[in-house]
Parts: C-alpha cells; structure tokens; sequence
C-alpha cells in the first residue's frame, strides 16, 4: 500500500482548462520540436477516448435516470415494474456517485448539511427540512472558499462578514411516493414537487448558510425577530383601541343581556330602558368597532404578506442567479466536467513521466505534479494520483518497433521496486491510435 501525502487545506480538484494544461506543458521547455508535435496528438486522441468512455457513462445515467424525472417529456413503451426500477435506481446512483468521485468532489453528509444549516443565513429565515421525506439523497461539492462580503444591518450601519463559499455544489434527490405523504395526510396537489421524482439540481458559488435554500421541500417562516417587530407594534396598536371601544363593548353586552332577560346588574353595564329603546346608535357602535377591528387586522395581515413576498424574492434571487444546470442538463454538465477533470490527471501524469530523468515511484510523482502546479501556476492541490496510473495501465494497444509488431501493452506498467514504466511517446501514440481505433471492436 503506497502512503500518499494528505492536505487537509487542499482539493483534487485542478481549477485550470484541460488545453491550458497541454500548452503549460508545451511551453515547459522540456520536450523537442518533434515531440510536442506528437504530444499535441497523442493528447487529441487521448481527450476524444474519454470523451467515448464518458459518453456510455452518460448513457448509462440517462436511460436509468428517465423514469425518476418530473421534467420527462417522452413516451414510455415500457412501464417498468417495482423490480426493474429499483434495479434502475441502484444502478444510476452507482453511476452518477463514480462519476461525481472522477470529477473530484467531495461528499458532504446529511449531517454536516445538518450543522451548515444551523449557521445564521443572510437571507434572515427561520427554515426546516424534513430529511425523512427523501428515498435518496447525494449532495457533493468542489471548491471551498472564503470571500468577504458587505452586509447592511440598520440604515446607515454596515458591517463586514466572513462567508464560507462553495464554488460548486451538486445535490441529487428522490422524494418517497405519494402513499408516505398520504400518512401524513398531506395533500399531495399542494406539493412543490412530484413524490417519486428525482431531483438534480447544479449550483455555483453558494454561501454554506444558504444551503438549505437548495432544497425544494424547504418551509420557511419568520424569525422571532420579525414576529416582534410585527407584533410588538400590534399590541401596541390594540391596547389604545381596546381602551377606546371598551365602553361600547360595555353597552352592547348590557343591551343584549336586557333584550334576553338575563338577570344582569345592567346599570353596573351602563345599560338602561332609555339606551335600549335607542338601538340605532348601538348598531353603529358595534359596527365601527368591527370596522376598526378588522381594518387592524388587515394593516397587520398585509405587513405580513409583504414580508413573505420579500422572503420570497430573497431565496429566488438566491437560487436563480447560481443555478447551474437542473435535471438532466445537471446531469450532462456533471459527465463534462468529470471528463475534463479525469483527462488532465492523465495528461498530467503522462507528461510529467515522460519529461523525467529517471523512474518515479508513485509517491515521487505524486509529489512532483503537486511542486510544478505550485511552482507553474501558484496553485496548491492535493493530487490525486492513484486513479490515473490506474487508467493509464488499463489502456493497452499495439505498436511496431523495427517493423515488428508489438501487441497487447499497456502504456503504464510497474517494475519489480514498483516505479512507473511508461512507452516512450511514439509508441504510446501508436497504442492511444489503436485503441480509439478499435473503440467498437470486440
């Protein structure tokens, strides 16, 4: 087992075009004329492979993807049965969990969504998710930043705060069936999506506070402060108005205890034969109260609904302006960017034996690609350098040397102290041909 340097402050991720690269590598001065033309090749049809292999990938997600998406909008031949579709959902979340691990990102679990979402938001929310109404749930993020932002707090206070951002974040979930919510006796039509359904939702530049605003089954609704700043001023508002009705309250209740009979003190109630016989103004005074009353009512109902409209607007806002993808273009974009990310550490790695003095161990190399991107381009990664040694030995072709054909090699191998081997560059250009060659063979 070869122990592998460990950052804890660092990503897989490359932040850099797969063609920057090529030409980064190119203009290092390490390989002749010659060679970069046949580098530049073997990096052309090393990319359209991968793009092949992403390809069945891509295919793969889609056809198992199709019966879990609201969005649909072709016909089923074939319904398939409970079986079939848990086989089709083991098998998309097998595909899309490798995928997203090739394009670097990193898991984050329902419990350290769990502790982002204790963490006070910009936008000010009281939010809850109910994480028992998932059958599955994946959510993967690449890139953690910090930037620092200019909040406004009173009207002429501003203050600084440092956020926590994700560049990149990507949440896949399945809602359960209709009958789970059923139980519950929720009315399914009132829903904001469709029980059964997957959801795949693309993201950029997401503040960690904010997370839960990705979630369609989120339920809002205002915070302490925003009750007292809409209820102090309520009772406040009531207390003088009570005051003022008070005694027509008084009079109302004596004159229809009088009219039933009921054995009331109606002089302690200001209730007399005179006032009864009176009953105009009576029906005036129990008439502007209800006026005043529920005109009071209706100044706080729509305090309360501008409110909700702003809230609203915020969490838009916040999810429209950083979407990515959705769906199956989420998806789609997913397979780009793995393909992209898994091409560069090959290119990477086959670059960087090729350009070498002598045999790397992995652990050398490893470090060697990590010092040249630091040294290149001032960018500090954790490398990773396993998965394209293992791609690299796995692509196995035919090449001539001296007008004899050689077959069956693989353009990595190791030696017996576990250094990498690679074919020299016109070889392994002659072997990255064949196999794009033989791409539909048997």
């Amino acid at each position: 087992m070869i122990s592998m340097a460990v950052y804890n402050d660092r990503e897989a991720f490359i932040p850099y075009r797969r063609s920057d690269l090529i030409e980064l590598c190119i203009r290092d001065g390490k390989l002749s004329v010659d060679q970069q033309a046949t580098f530049r090749e073997f990096c052309d049809i090393l990319t359209a492979y991968y793009h092949f292999q992403f390809h069945g990938y891509l295919e793969t997600i889609k056809y198992n993807f199709d019966p879990f998406n609201p969005d649909a909008v072709t016909k089923v031949v074939h319904q398939p049965n409970p079986e079939e579709l848990q086989q089709m959902e083991a098998e998309l979340i097998v595909a899309v969990t490798e995928v997203l691990e090739s394009a670097n990102y990193i898991p984050l679990s329902q419990e350290s969504l769990q502790r982002a979402f204790k963490v006070k938001s910009l936008i000010d929310l009281k939010t809850d998710i109910d994480f028992n109404e998932f059958e599955q749930l994946l959510c993967y993020y690449r890139g953690d930043d910090t930037q620092t932002i200019t909040t406004k707090r009173w009207w002429f206070w501003h203050k600084e705060i440092q956020l926590d951002i994700l560049k990149q974040i990507f949440v896949f979930l399945r809602f359960k069936d209709a009958t789970y919510f059923e139980q519950k006796n929720v009315d399914v039509s009132t829903l904001k999506f469709i029980p059964g359904k997957a959801y795949v939702y693309y993201y950029q530049n997401v503040p960690k506070p904010d997370l839960e605003f990705l979630f369609p089954n989120i339920k809002t609704s205002m915070t302490w402060k925003d009750r007292l700043l809409i209820g102090v001023p309520a009772i406040g508002a009531a207390i003088p108005l009570l005051l003022k009705v008070a005694p027509q309250i008084l009079l109302i209740i004596g004159v229809i205890a009088f009219l039933m009979g009921y054995p009331l003190d109606i002089v302690a109630l200001r209730a007399d034969e005179e006032t009864v016989k009176d009953f105009v103004p009576l029906l005036l005074a129990v008439l502007s109260l209800f006026i005043a009353l529920g005109g009071f009512t209706f100044k706080q109902y729509t305090t309360y609904q501008s409110k909700k409209i702003k809230f609203q607007k915020d969490v838009t806002d916040t999810l429209f302006f950083r979407n990515i993808a959705s769906n199956t273009s989420a998806l789609g974009t997913l397979i780009d960017f793995a393909e992209e990310e898994e091409t560069k550490e090959i290119l990477l790695v086959y670059y960087h034996l090729l350009t070498s003095d002598r045999p790397l161990t992995p652990q050398e190399l490893d470090d060697r690609i990590e010092e040249w991107m630091d040294e290149k381009l001032d960018t500090k990664i954790d490398f990773d350098i396993q998965g394209p040694l293992n791609n690299l030995a796995k692509i196995r072709g035919n090449f001539t040397q001296a007008k004899h054909l050689v077959k069956d090699q693989p353009l990595l191998s190791f030696d017996d102290q576990h250094r990498c081997r690679l074919l020299p560059l016109d070889q392994s250009k002659q072997v990255i041909d064949y196999v794009w060659d033989n791409a539909f063979g048997n």
